[in-house]
């Protein structure tokens, strides 16, 4: 067991993926960084498992290899409604498919490589301008990072909570014992929700239904998507179904003196856009970057860049999802025109150019 220390440069609170990346980002510019978290690892969560090439890119510059980690690589997204399909790939770069508590089993590693002081089954009761109180005594900190999740406690005591706009759906994911049928991450649209099927092994699938019901189990789903019911007809199922929420929130601050938010906590986009890795790993290196500075302020402006082309995008799917007949129209224009799809896509993985087909 690691023990907490007397005081550390950077606290982080909550040791998922988002606290994880900031304490390895921290870390790489010779900070002192203590994680605490109340749960164990490896900590799963229901997502779909499929990390974009900007975000893979985010990782490997963060030192998290992830293309050694064992992941799948797919080449492209496909969508599908009402029996037409559009697809397009990458412009550069795959995509990876990785369960999520070996991703999280991975960054856990890496942080502890990199010198941070990992402090699991820790719990944290309040912060302090001084630091941050944990099993019952206070540990001195000059940075204090809240990467505990939508949820955030941290975000609350530091009052943080004023949000720009705010949206939930809920998601329920299950994985079968099949080997992938494509190189594409499929996102199949309903009258009601949405399918993702992320490859993650060579014979395994990860299944997510996501809607605005928040009683509308997979199950009740899949009947409305024949064809990948009639493929999951035989398969296994090789865990329980996990349900989570997906939020659309952002806040008008992600910092007050010096506690700083990062991952779901500060903000989140809804999991259609496939971009919450990425922008973990993306806000984790613009923290890092002003805490060697001493100005959040700097980290509140990175925060509000990387964030602005994911929320359009989230915005524009959500936007498919509320209206059923724009959405048939827009994915006939665009299977007629995959050229466009493919541009869209490239806009959407950070690389606007215009893409051959």
């Amino acid at each position: 067991m690691t023990w907490l220390p007397r005081a550390t440069d950077v606290f982080v609170i909550g040791g998922g993926p988002a606290g994880l990346a900031a304490a390895i980002a921290a870390r790489r510019r010779g900070l002192d960084v203590t994680v605490a978290d109340w749960s164990e690892i490896p900590i799963n969560k229901a997502c779909g498992e499929g990390i974009m090439p900007d975000g893979v890119a985010a990782a490997e510059a963060l030192g998290i290899p992830l293309g050694h980690s064992g992941a799948l690589a797919f080449s492209g997204i496909r969508f599908v409604s009402g029996g037409v399909s559009v697809e397009a790939r990458f412009p550069s770069g795959a995509g990876l498919g990785l369960r999520r508590t070996t991703l999280h089993s991975l960054m856990a590693q890496r942080a502890a490589e990199a010198g941070g002081s990992m402090v699991w089954g820790a719990r944290v009761s309040g912060i302090r301008p001084e630091g941050v109180v944990a099993d019952g005594r206070l540990v001195r900190a000059r940075w204090v990072v809240g990467a505990d999740g939508g949820n955030s406690q941290v975000r609350r005591w530091a009052r943080l909570e004023a949000t720009a706009g705010h949206s939930r759906r809920f998601g329920f994911r299950r994985h079968y014992r099949l080997a992938p049928w494509s190189e594409f991450v499929e996102i199949h649209w309903g009258e009601a929700c949405q399918l993702y099927i992320t490859p993650v092994e060579a014979s395994e699938i990860c299944v997510v239904r996501i809607s605005r019901d928040p009683h509308l189990r997979l199950d009740d789903a899949l009947p409305q998507f024949p064809e990948v019911w009639r493929r999951l007809a035989g398969a296994g199922v090789t865990d329980a179904e996990r349900g989570g929420v997906s939020s659309m929130c952002r806040l008008r601050r992600v910092y007050r003196g010096n506690v700083a938010l990062v991952g779901d906590a500060s903000g989140s986009v809804d999991a259609i856009t496939g971009e919450g890795l990425c922008l973990l790993f993306q806000q984790a290196q613009a923290l890092a970057a002003a805490f060697e500075t001493g100005d959040l302020s700097r980290y509140q402006a990175a925060h509000r860049r990387v964030g602005r082309r994911p929320e359009l995008m989230a915005n524009l799917m959500l936007l498919l999802d509320r209206r059923t007949r724009l959405r048939r129209v827009t994915i006939r224009v665009l299977a007629a025109s995959p050229r466009l799809f493919a541009q869209l896509l490239a806009f959407h993985v950070g690389a606007p150019q215009i893409v051959a087909t």
